[in-house]
């Protein structure tokens, strides 16, 4: 890279987050070089520069993104494939050159790194850790939420790469070296807890009669109120999504990298550890790649009722004309048989199909 030239950036891992976030690198001009187990899945990028966009070169293997480029970043599954990619025979490490920039966007922990910093101090490399938050959407609009953990300067060195991906406002240096992670895990962490917890305390409101958009109303105007409830459960509420573009395995996965932590440090993590255990029931009952969202179907199939606006809507109109019909009856045999039909007709027109995005 020469002054006039824009930096080149390697990516590997091109899944649901990494197609995302590369293609709005190449949106902003950055050459790639890219790298994933399936090579069609870069596919779009190269059509992409052939229409004109940056180019992208495919990496054979992550030493060769390394040697290729400016700074190599990497968006991976697991810590397992964190190190496998660092520190295979044809890893970063064998590849990139003395000095360079590593960021690891992963949610992961901070061992693969702590242990390359300290293996490889002699080399003067630079690595930092920036997972991200905002899911599938917020990868594919370039708008995700970045905690970066490591040296400032070199935050801001990068930052016009970061900003690439994320939104400006919300690309957060959060700390020395680790910190990222340990953000990023809370984060989820939280989440998940508000979520078990939203979907329990639901399940249990409608059972008990309330009109679910009137709980759910409720809750927002009181202390309990929280992101969760006014915005991020509507997805389940109006559409019957559980979120498939990040799959319930990653979610237990991230939940036992949070418990870790919390063990590390020496902090009981009494609470997580039951969200943990709902999450696996969850995964165990309804597959691996059902959604993030999907212990919420574990209380709807606990109460028979799907968990829409919908659905209660209608249900509680067919529970009126149900009660109408018996008020009027003494008067007319004829008026309430009607009434009945009414309520019939609203018991069966309320089915909501659940939407399956792959």
């Amino acid at each position: 890279m020469t002054a006039n030239q824009p930096i080149t950036v390697g990516f590997i891992g091109l899944g649901n987050m990494g197609s995302g976030m590369t293609r709005n690198l190449q949106l902003a001009g950055f050459p790639l070089v890219v790298n994933d187990i399936r090579q069609e899945s870069a596919a779009s990028l190269f059509e992409a520069a052939a229409a004109g966009a940056a180019p992208v070169t495919w990496g054979a293997n992550p030493g060769e993104v390394a040697r290729l480029s400016d700074i190599v970043i990497t968006m991976l599954p697991t810590p397992r494939h964190v190190d496998a990619v660092l520190n295979g025979p044809t890893g970063i490490l064998s590849g990139i050159a003395d000095g360079g920039t590593w960021v690891d966007m992963s949610t992961s922990v901070p061992e693969v790194a702590v242990r390359a910093r300290s293996e490889q101090a002699h080399r003067g490399l630079h690595i930092l850790d920036a997972p991200v938050s905002g899911m599938s959407v917020g990868a594919s609009t370039g708008m995700l939420q970045i905690f970066v953990g490591g040296e400032a300067d070199d935050v801001e060195r990068i930052r016009p790469v970061l900003e690439a991906m994320g939104d400006p406002e919300r690309i957060l240096h959060v700390g020395a070296a680790g910190a990222g992670y340990a953000v990023k895990l809370m984060i989820n962490q939280l989440w998940f807890s508000h979520l078990v917890a939203t979907a329990e305390v639901l399940a249990i409101g409608v059972k008990a009669g309330v009109d679910l958009e009137v709980l759910r109303q409720s809750l927002i105007a009181s202390p309990a109120n929280s992101n969760f409830v006014q915005n991020d459960v509507l997805s389940i509420l109006d559409n019957g999504d559980y979120d498939e573009g990040f799959a319930i395995a990653l979610a237990c996965k991230d939940l036992g990298l949070s418990i870790d932590l919390a063990r590390s440090v020496g902090v009981p993590a009494e609470l997580s550890a039951v969200v943990e255990q709902i999450y696996r029931r969850a995964k165990a009952q309804y597959g691996d790649l059902a959604g993030e969202m999907t212990p919420v179907k574990l209380y709807e199939d606990l109460i028979g009722v799907k968990l829409r606006r919908a659905d209660v809507a209608d249900a509680d109109a067919a529970a009126i004309a149900v009660a109408v019909s018996a008020s009027v009856a003494a008067a007319s045999v004829a008026v309430a048989e009607e009434v009945l039909a009414d309520a019939v007709l609203a018991e069966t027109v309320s089915p909501v199909a659940e939407e399956v995005s792959a």
